[in-house]
């Protein structure tokens, strides 16, 4: 049984990007990046489709050129999730992907030229109800504050959204969020906090390029954990060198670990000992490739002996007990005695059977 989760959400303003809600009481949304080249339509389509199979709510997509703003435009007639058009410096493409049906501009106003652009970009986002996402980074801080600071700091990424959000506020613009990002965790978290006291916007977060699929996969779970524990963030994108599709999955286990949203299957697994009537670890792994097209949440326990087994299977929805022929338990009560040579089938076929059974009887699924 699961202790109810303790987090109480940060209030932040909620604003669209399309139809996805991102802050207020809405569930904090999991996005990926592309990382084809956007002139591939066809590539990029394809690893779009991918990510939301894998479940992502948003997809950025860079556009560096106006080669790639037409690119943009066939890739945004061909998908239905929502596309953020991430955009550095030149504001004649911001408007060329707003004309196209873009549903974000991931652009910092204060670092595409004039006031007189800056205005013209606002307004059209303004006119079109486009959001906008300030994005600071601690790798690309501006020259006075990193004079100013001596190197990145908390302080030094907040001031640098402050300059970025002025320059919308005095434009009458409130339809943003906010990032800060580094490749350190306690820089990060650090100034999520300092941001989050002092603005209701809301937030995405983030630790950058914060590494291989292991590695990233650990320091993103510890800052993004840090911070989600205490209410804050709205939006997460786990940065890794891997693939897209991994991000998302990532994203999710870390939102399923705070019991913020549940999708998919919840494996508990022992990390397997010389106790072991089969081998754990080969039956995890099969079941976790098997089952990944299931987005309803179930509790599946896969223990390898009787010493936890039955603790853990009577906890579960679906639980599996090790013996010289292990217990396949449902809601709490022994169905069988299964032959350890044919658990995965035997187990697959159960899951499924108890998904159908949720799906046709209407029992609510949470925060998917």
């Amino acid at each position: 049984m699961q202790i109810p989760s303790p987090i109480t959400r940060r209030v932040s303003k909620k604003i669209y990007v399309g139809s996805v809600p991102v802050g207020g009481d809405s569930p904090i949304s999991v996005q990926s990046m592309t990382n084809t080249d956007t002139c591939d339509v066809e590539a990029t389509v394809n690893q779009i489709e991918r990510i939301v199979g894998a479940g992502a709510d948003l997809v950025r997509v860079s556009v560096p050129t106006n080669e790639a703003a037409d690119a943009f435009a066939k890739i945004r007639a061909r998908v239905d999730v929502p596309l953020i058009a991430d955009i550095h410096f030149n504001y004649r493409i911001a408007l060329r992907v707003m004309e196209t049906g873009v549903d974000c501009l991931r652009i910092n106003p204060g670092n595409i030229g004039s006031a007189d652009r800056v205005r013209s970009v606002v307004s059209m986002a303004q006119d079109k109800n486009i959001p906008i996402r300030i994005g600071v980074n601690a790798g690309s801080l501006e020259k006075d504050i990193q004079e100013k600071y001596g190197e990145p700091t908390p302080q030094a990424l907040v001031e640098s959204a402050f300059r970025h959000i002025d320059i919308l506020d005095k434009l009458n613009f409130d339809n943003y969020k906010i990032s800060l990002k580094a490749s350190d965790v306690f820089m990060t978290v650090h100034a999520y906090r300092l941001l989050a006291s002092q603005t209701d916007k809301p937030l995405h977060l983030g630790i950058t390029e914060a590494g291989g699929l292991r590695s990233g996969s650990v320091k993103s779970a510890v800052g993004l954990g840090m911070l989600l524990a205490e209410g804050i963030g709205d939006t997460i994108r786990v940065s890794l060198a891997a693939d897209p599709v991994e991000e998302i999955k990532v994203g999710f286990d870390i939102l399923k670990s705070l019991q913020i949203r549940s999708r998919g299957i919840n494996l508990i697994a022992c990390p397997s000992c010389s106790r072991q009537e089969f081998d754990v670890i080969k039956t995890v792994n099969a079941l976790e490739a098997r089952l990944e097209d299931i987005l309803e949440p179930l509790d599946v326990a896969v223990i390898g002996c009787v010493v936890n087994g039955p603790g853990e299977a009577f906890s579960a929805d679906i639980g599996l007990t090790g013996g010289k022929r292990s217990l396949l338990y449902v809601k709490g009560e022994l169905q069988e005695r299964l032959d350890n040579e044919t658990l995965v089938d035997k187990l697959e076929k159960t899951i499924r059977a108890q998904i159908e059974e949720r799906i046709k009887t209407g029992i609510p699924v949470k925060n998917v």
